[in-house]
């Protein structure tokens, strides 16, 4: 099948998270100069180190430029430990005034698995027409909102794609909605009402981002979060995708966490592990056929898979560092999740709204039974309109927990 094809129905349909992968990093061509970061980074979370003008193909003759103005920003936001990184994004701003209640909402966006390789950031693949969550984007723009949408710790920039370690994924969309309200040019401040969103590796960012708001960017106005189908539990979508048509994804899921940590996956993992990982480490979500099916157990040094590693240390304390659902939000938060969803499982979602209900958050928690985990996205699309524009109206949620 070839790349176009595939891009072609990853857009229609939206393709996303995910969990797992290996040691050294697979040659990419040079990465932009856009993308270098600073020897020493300085500056607070959500300063914009630089940007520069893109364009943003959401329809393939480029109009979209005609409504809305879009920049490549590289911004400053921190790590799992605190040390400040540079990280790559998008701020993407209507052309026509706001007319809806005060001003003009900022949208932080997650966007879900893109791959490891830097060529695979979102902000890359916008300006080649070939971001397949560009359509739900689309949607967001059309409604007059503001979109930051981050490329996430090392992918377009060095380093290796820190993919499912929570904190770092959190942060960065978070950091993305400073630099858009800083951004010179923009139009937008800190007086921007936030919203977040995301599904599948997103929807794991964003409610990672929805438990952090108050504590580590306190500033911003979030009025609401949408997070669909979040991977809540490593362990339990590791064992869901293993020898299966994503099991890419665990890959993915391996190797970032692993390097949010600084693990050396090499003593883990055969030869066959070894040659696989690095190979994971350069592709994108439009390669996922290339280890599709693969069995984690004939990958590892000891014959473990993928679910049994991540029960043993280090993994283990790591994998728990990761589960979403330990605090609480400090805004309403819709939760969707398809009971058909054959990524990740349903459970793990349901779980996840549970023990934010448990701590008092206002959640509604919106099941459905829409073929398998690309269509659940359609479903996390359509209702993350009508809650915004709610949110941005002042009007309360109604949570659902006594439902759960």
């Amino acid at each position: 099948m070839r790349r176009s094809a595939v891009v072609t129905a990853l857009s229609t349909l939206g393709l996303l998270a995910g969990v797992a992968a290996p040691a050294t990093a697979a040659v990419e061509p040079p990465r932009p100069v856009f993308y270098e970061a600073p020897t020493y980074v300085s500056g607070v979370a959500g300063d914009v180190i630089r940007s520069e003008p893109m364009t943003f193909k959401i329809d393939p003759a480029g109009l979209s430029n005609l409504v809305m103005t879009s920049a490549r920003v590289l911004y400053v936001s921190t790590d799992r430990t605190g040390a400040k990184i540079a990280v790559s994004g998008t701020v993407l701003v209507p052309k026509t005034p706001w007319i809806g209640i005060g001003k003009r909402p900022v949208i932080g966006y997650a966007a879900g698995t893109q791959g490891l390789a830097d060529r695979c950031a979102p902000s890359r693949m916008q300006s080649e027409g070939l971001e397949y969550e560009s359509l739900f984007i689309k949607g967001l723009i059309e409604r007059g909102y503001a979109v930051a949408l981050t490329d996430y710790q090392g992918l377009g920039t060095a380093g290796v794609h820190t993919y499912m370690n929570r904190v770092a994924q959190g942060r960065a969309v978070l950091d993305a909605v400073r630099a858009a309200q800083r951004l010179s040019g923009s139009g937008l401040s800190s007086l921007n009402p936030v919203g977040l969103v995301g599904y599948s590796q997103g929807g794991g960012a964003s409610a990672a981002a929805a438990e952090l708001a108050a504590s580590y960017a306190p500033e911003l106005k979030v009025k609401g979060a949408v997070a669909g189908a979040v991977p809540a539990d490593l362990g339990a979508v590791a064992t869901n995708l293993d020898g299966g048509l994503y099991a890419e994804f665990a890959l993915y899921g391996v190797r970032g966490v692993a390097a949010g940590y600084g693990i050396d996956l090499h003593p883990y993992f055969n030869a066959t592990g070894r040659q696989v990982m690095d190979e994971v480490e350069g592709e994108c979500v439009t390669d996922l056929f290339n280890h599709a099916f693969v069995s984690s157990k004939t990958l590892t040094n000891d014959g473990s898979s993928f679910a049994q590693m991540l029960n043993r240390a280090p993994f283990a304390a790591i994998v728990a560092e990761q589960r979403t659902g330990t605090i609480k939000p400090a805004m309403p938060v819709l939760v969707t999740h398809s009971v058909l969803d054959d990524v990740i499982p349903f459970t793990v979602g349901k779980t996840m709204a549970k023990s934010w209900c448990s701590k008092g958050a206002n959640v509604y928690f919106s099941p459905n039974a829409t073929p398998a985990h690309i269509g659940g996205m359609l479903n996390n699309s359509a209702e993350q309109y009508a809650f915004f524009e709610a949110r941005f109206a002042g009007l309360p949620q109604l949570s659902n927990c006594w439902a759960l």
